[in-house]
């Protein structure tokens, strides 16, 4: 036992650089997109940096994903910036660990089973065509901004039961939620912590009323709100009303701001790649499905599928994920000690070129059976991270996109405005730096 703590304590740090005293590299995280790439190709796949005042080392790749995602528990638990932490609140399952959040998970699935996905359906496909329609009166448009209100819309109403939740006080105080949840967390009024925090707080009673008043309501409704009122624990205890509040911040983050990243994507990619939109508007010709759209007719919509998995390979809304190391281990020859952090990368994983064949091409025919390039190495496509803290909201997302995806190429097209700045910025999520500028009309048969 001694032999083998002596073998571990002797071994190296990763390389890497701790930057500045106190606030690391902090600074060039946010400033700088490539941070993770110059420091990929100058020390490889696994080094140590400073992040928010904490040593922090990125291990990149499948290999570094299942040696996370398999000790769970063991040398890690989840965690996050010190500023996420505190928007996304104590009882989030975001910042939760162990049993808690296992029988928490459990309770909040009740919410995301196939009964209550279909459910949604409806909702979704007419703040679908709301939308198509309103953009088709536009003709020009920025499409981020319009896309963010759309999700907010369908998250509100799904998890909140506030219809036309884009329009509402909700809609802003999230907004400064959203701006404050990678940041220094500088409580002071004028910073984006500062505004991010009365933007939570502010939420917080608002939803608190929402909750007390449906609360009263004989019928709790089949919504998520409904069903996470309606939910007991293996013990019979329901959400508390801190609790509730917590995962209701949670699943509005995770229903709008990653989602409204992959739509944009999506809707960039595809205008992109004119020969890929052609072949989806062939299969919605040739499956000729109206509304209402059922989970059965979504799952025959094969290339739309494809093109979807292919958006999340190649932009992924998620760049990466936190855990703590709460017991010393080695990776790939270095120490990891107890009370740093490591991150996971998903964005690097999807760009290996020893999973998947030209990874900066954007290429749907990866996904098709005969190729598969995401089943060839495990934890080697993780949009949604992985192991027993895969995100929960998952099917939803791709429910979302498919339905959208679906109504819009089946009746319309759009071009990309020239003149526009289409790099990414990466935080909160990526998006086109100008917005993602279109013309879009409803399209000729």
């Amino acid at each position: 036992m001694q032999e083998t703590k002596q073998k571990k304590t002797s071994l190296p740090l990763p390389p890497g650089s701790f930057g500045l005293p106190i606030i690391g590299e902090t600074i060039q995280w946010f400033r700088d997109r490539n941070f993770i790439d110059k420091r990929y190709k100058k020390y490889g796949s696994i080094f140590k940096t400073s992040l928010f005042g904490r040593p922090t080392v990125y291990a990149c790749g499948a290999e570094a994903n299942r040696f996370l995602f398999t000790n769970e528990n063991k040398y890690f638990v989840a965690t996050w910036p010190k500023s996420t932490r505190i928007l996304l609140g104590s009882y989030s399952l975001a910042t939760t660990t162990g049993t808690f959040h296992t029988s928490r998970r459990k309770l909040i699935y009740q919410a995301f089973q196939p009964r209550a996905l279909a459910s949604y359906i409806p909702t979704i496909e007419h703040f679908t065509k709301k939308y198509l329609e309103k953009w088709e009166g536009m003709k020009t448009l920025t499409w981020y901004p319009e896309l963010r209100k759309y999700t907010f819309d369908i998250a509100s109403t799904i998890f909140v039961g506030t219809d036309g939740g884009s329009d509402t006080r909700l809609s802003v105080l999230f907004e400064d939620l959203s701006a404050g949840l990678f940041s220094i967390p500088n409580p002071l009024p004028w910073t984006s912590f500062g505004k991010a925090l009365r933007g939570r707080n502010e939420m917080l009673k608002e939803i608190e009323k929402i909750v007390l008043r449906r609360q009263q309501e004989s019928n709790l409704g089949e919504d998520a709100l409904g069903l996470l009122l309606q939910a007991k624990d293996e013990d019979g205890n329901s959400l508390s009303l801190d609790e509730l509040k917590d995962q209701i911040i949670l699943l509005l983050f995770a229903g709008h701001e990653t989602l409204t990243s992959a739509l944009t994507s999506f809707c960039l990619l595809v205008a992109q790649h004119r020969d890929v939109l052609s072949r989806l508007q062939e299969e919605q010709a040739k499956l000729n499905f109206s509304e209402p759209l059922t989970l059965d007719s979504l799952k025959q919509m094969t290339y739309l599928e494809q093109v979807l998995k292919e958006v999340l390979r190649y932009i992924s809304p998620v760049g990466g994920g936190f855990r703590e190391v709460i017991q010393e281990c080695e990776f790939k020859g270095y120490t990891i000690p107890k009370g740093w952090s490591i991150q996971y990368q998903i964005a690097k994983t999807h760009e290996d070129a020893s999973i998947y064949n030209n990874p900066d091409r954007f290429d749907p025919d990866r996904f098709s059976l005969d190729k598969a390039e995401n089943k060839q190495q495990s934890f080697g496509y993780i949009p949604f991270g992985g192991g027993l803290r895969e995100c929960l909201g998952k099917e939803f997302a791709r429910l979302e996109m498919k339905i959208f995806a679906a109504m819009l190429i089946r009746d319309y097209d759009w071009e990309l405005l020239s003149n526009q700045d289409l790099n990414l910025t990466t935080i909160p999520t990526p998006k086109p730096r100008d917005g993602l500028q279109v013309n879009l009309h409803h399209r000729d048969k």
